[in-house]
Parts: structure tokens; sequence; C-alpha cells
């Protein structure tokens, strides 16, 4: 292939373009506030199932102590009752006395025993109101923290975007100046050779794969003329000769 020196020239204006918006989507893509947010959102995902269980404890808890303290009025309120019949005198047999004695006995030390119930459901109650204030309250810092973050990332990805939206209209004003033919070669080789698909020949040295050419090579560039479109014998790449290449 034959192309102007000067539109070949060109070919390392778009590389630099093409290579510039290659560095901007790595750089979009690879946002510190992307790990900072999912190392955030991971934390998140773990303190919001601690509140939700010490929510369901609390709940439970909650109802827990109802029932208990439901169980001790209940047990309260006979208690009145037979001790009211036993001080209005209406009970008068021996008997009935004794057994109205034993159960008042019996009430009084299961009032106690359920009322030690209530107490101990009472303390695992505030304990799991307490995690769920503390959960909450780290839930509700952590939120913060992420919206600071995605305000952070945002910004970086508009500014990042702007530029290269920028790189982009340039990069189409380049491509337009360059002949047809030689542009498929180019996008063809990039696509191939990992978004590089020209190189400046610098010091007799490819700068697209970093190999320096042997005698043969540059003497054949030497020989070729200025038209002539080379390509690296290493990497396949254009080779663009310049007034650095050393020949």
């Amino acid at each position: 292939m034959n192309a102007d020196p000067a539109d070949q020239l060109r070919l390392l204006d778009l590389q630099a373009l093409d290579t510039r918006l290659t560095q901007l989507d790595h750089r979009l893509a690879n946002l510190p506030e992307h790990t900072e947010l999912r190392e955030l959102e991971a934390e998140l995902a773990q303190q919001r199932d601690l509140l939700v269980a010490a929510r369901a404890e609390e709940g439970d808890t909650a109802r827990e102590q109802t029932k208990a303290e439901q169980d001790v009025d209940q047990v309260r309120r006979r208690a009145e009752r037979n001790q009211q019949r036993l001080d209005s005198g209406a009970v008068t047999s021996p008997k009935d006395l004794e057994s109205l004695q034993s159960e008042l006995g019996s009430l009084a030390r299961r009032q106690d025993d359920l009322e030690n119930v209530v107490l101990e459901i009472m303390e695992r109650h505030e304990a799991a109101a307490e995690r769920a204030r503390e959960a909450d309250g780290i839930v509700g810092g952590l939120e913060d923290r992420a919206a600071v973050v995605r305000e952070r990332r945002d910004a970086a990805s508009r500014e990042i975007g702007d530029e290269a939206e920028a790189v982009r209209r340039e990069r189409e004003a380049v491509a337009r100046t360059v002949p047809e033919a030689l542009l498929k070669l180019y996008d063809r080789l990039r696509g191939q050779y990992g978004g590089i698909g020209a190189a400046r020949l610098y010091r007799k040295q490819c700068e697209g794969c970093r190999l320096e050419l042997d005698v043969t090579e540059i003497n054949e560039i030497r020989r070729a003329p200025a038209d002539t479109v080379v390509r690296c014998e290493n990497c396949g790449r254009v080779l663009v000769r310049t007034a650095d290449s050393g020949l």
C-alpha cells in the first residue's frame, strides 16, 4: 500500500487519540470510588442484615413481654379474688380455708416466677432495641458515606466523559483527513494488536512492540519510497517513518 508521508504521519496523531480514549476508558472503569462503593455496599448489606435481625428480635421480645405481663395480671387478679373471699368471711369451712390459703401461696409463688420471666424478657428486649439503634446508626452513617462517594464517582465520570467526548470529536476530525484505505488498514491492525495499529519508527526501534529492527529490515525500509506504507516485521503494525527513525 502507498500513502502520502503526511497521511502516514497523521496515523500517529490518530493513534495518540485512540490511546488516550483507551486510557480514559480504563480510568473510568477503575475509578477508586468503584472499589470504595463495593466495600461500603458489602458492609451496608452486613449491617442491614444485623439491623433486620435486631428489629425482628425487638418485635418478638415485645410480644413475648406483653404475653408474660398478661400472665402476671391473670395470676394477680385470681389472687386478689381469693384474698377477697378470704377476707369477706364467706368461707367458714376449715378445709376450704386451708385450700384457699394454700392456693394463695401457690399463686404468690407463680406470680413471683412470672415477674422474673418478665424482667428477663425486658432485658432481652432492651438489648435487642439497643442493637437495633446501633445498627440503624451505623447503616445511616454508611449510607451517608456511600452518597458522598457516589457524588465523587459521578463527578469524576462526568469529567472523564467530557474529555472523552472532546477526544472523540478530535479523532473524527483527524480520521476524515486520512485516506480511506489507510484508515481501514489502521483500524484493522488496531483491532488485532491490542489497540495499536500504527507506531513510530524511532532510532531503529518499533515503538509498537519495542523491538529494535535488524540491519536487513532497516536497509529495506531505507530503500523503500517515502510513500510506501511500511509494516513492522516483528508485530505487523504500520511503521511510520520520521526524522528520528535512524535511517
